[in-house]
């Protein structure tokens, strides 16, 4: 499943040729976690078994967070509110500090629309009309200080989101909020025509402001790790 995954993911950029927007402006010890398809960097230095780890976006691929909970000894919430997704993990057989949260995160509580891949044997949805298939559904959601203050957490060691299309606004309340994050992980859709690098790059200059800098840029242009400075 992840070599299929990893064919799709290049047929993607032959669709969408990648641009590289940013640059890498720090340097910290780092590990990858994960398959090919669903790995990311980060920097295992401040992370420990008592961490708080929210992972936005999961998909069918798992690989990262149960990567955590093996190296860390860490709980992993992890987050989607996409039906096919949620199916998928109750399948699974999972260890306990893996917990699933069936909504999604946004820059406001209640509800988006998400468009569905035009072929079903995908799973991400996303936000951004015209960019996937036009068949769309509507999955709840909440703004991470909401969630934060749910699960009573007061800080976030480190927070991942893959949320097609979403991550630009998100990112926007994180930092209005002053929500606490030590180590971001975002995945940014610039490929998407009706995105643009520009909106990317708009993005990181907002982050690198808040003092959050760049350690990494996955070799497929599209996952950026930060820790905050």
């Amino acid at each position: 499943m992840g070599v299929i995954r990893t064919v799709r993911r290049w047929v993607g950029s032959i669709i969408h040729p990648k641009v590289v927007v940013g640059r890498v402006n720090h340097s910290c010890p780092m590990v990858r976690l994960g398959s090919d398809y669903g790995g990311w960097a980060i920097s295992p230095a401040t992370l420990t078994p008592e961490s708080v780890v929210y992972s936005f976006g999961i998909g069918e691929d798992i690989s990262f967070d149960l990567a955590l909970i093996e190296r860390l000894g860490c709980t992993v919430h992890a987050f989607d509110p996409t039906p096919k997704s949620i199916r998928w993990v109750r399948q699974q057989k999972l260890p306990p500090k893996f917990v699933l949260h069936e909504y999604g995160l946004a820059a406001h509580d209640g509800t988006v629309t998400f468009y569905a891949p035009k072929n079903p044997d995908h799973v991400s949805h996303t936000v951004v009309k015209g960019a996937q298939g036009d068949q769309a559904i509507t999955v709840p959601v909440k703004r991470l200080t909401t969630i934060m203050k749910e699960l009573g957490h007061d800080r976030v060691d480190l927070l991942k989101m893959d949320i097609e299309g979403a991550e630009y606004e998100v990112v926007e309340d994180i930092l209005s909020s002053r929500a606490d994050i030590r180590q971001l992980l975002v995945e940014y859709h610039h490929r998407f025509p009706q995105i643009g690098p520009a909106r990317t790059q708009a993005s990181l200059d907002l982050l690198d402001r808040a003092e959050f800098k760049l350690f990494c840029i996955s070799e497929s242009l599209e996952e950026y790790s930060f820790v905050r400075a």
